[in-house]
């Protein structure tokens, strides 16, 4: 994975903080987060188990932050792709494609911020807890939120049918995200695969129809 994707602009240089990150991903995702020990994440990075509560105070703690940087960088990947897009079919077609531009270790962080949503519904009793949490209910309206303006500015250039912009909004995210319940990297599907059929429906659910220059393309 990216050091990049699992660091924070207060980490420093000789933070340990993005390592454990890292580590915790490949555990929750090869066992499960319940199934984890804390010592294991400790012994992938090389530390002792008490060294861990220096950066996090919990495995909740833990994995709270991992779902919020997984959010984080859903949303920026989502801007990025879509900034200069010059239709709004195209930024869709963009938007949609940037869900699945992910390393194998990236989607193991998908994989597990899907599994654990539940946990953002309920308040935490521990303040650094509560804190991630919160941040990530903040994300994750952000993220529709960026939906929400693409599907509003398609339907203002005529280029889709008018809908409720929310409830399409949250259809597209339902549709995206559940690739991570199914998807293994290494399985029988190639993710470029996935990620070029689930775009040609997420286009056809908003759009109505494939644009006719991509219908005839794909016809070809």
């Amino acid at each position: 994975m990216s050091i990049e994707a699992l660091t924070d602009a207060s980490d420093g240089p000789r933070s340990k903080r993005p390592a454990i990150l890292a580590a915790a991903v490949e555990c929750f995702g090869e066992l499960g987060y319940e199934a984890t020990k804390w010592s294991e994440v400790a012994d992938r990075v090389g530390i002792g188990q008490t060294a861990l509560y220096h950066y996090f105070e919990s495995k909740a703690h833990c994995l709270l932050t991992i779902m919020r940087l997984g959010l984080r960088n859903s949303d920026a990947a989502f801007r990025r792709a879509t900034e200069d897009s010059p239709t709004a079919v195209a930024a869709l077609r963009a938007g949609a494609a940037a869900a699945y531009a992910l390393s194998p270790q990236e989607v193991q962080q998908n994989r597990i911020l899907q599994a654990n949503i539940a946990l953002l519904a309920n308040a935490r009793s521990s303040e650094r807890e509560e804190t991630e949490r919160l941040a990530c209910r903040e994300l994750v309206a952000r993220v529709e939120r960026n939906w929400v303006d693409l599907i509003e500015r398609g339907a203002r250039s005529g280029e889709f049918p008018a809908h409720d912009p929310v409830i399409m909004s949250r259809t597209v995210l339902g549709l995206l995200v559940s690739v991570w319940r199914w998807y293994r990297p290494g399985g029988s599907q190639s993710l470029p695969a996935v990620s070029e059929f689930i775009v040609d429906c997420t286009v056809r659910m908003v759009a109505g129809e494939l644009p006719a220059t991509e219908a005839t393309a794909a016809a070809s």
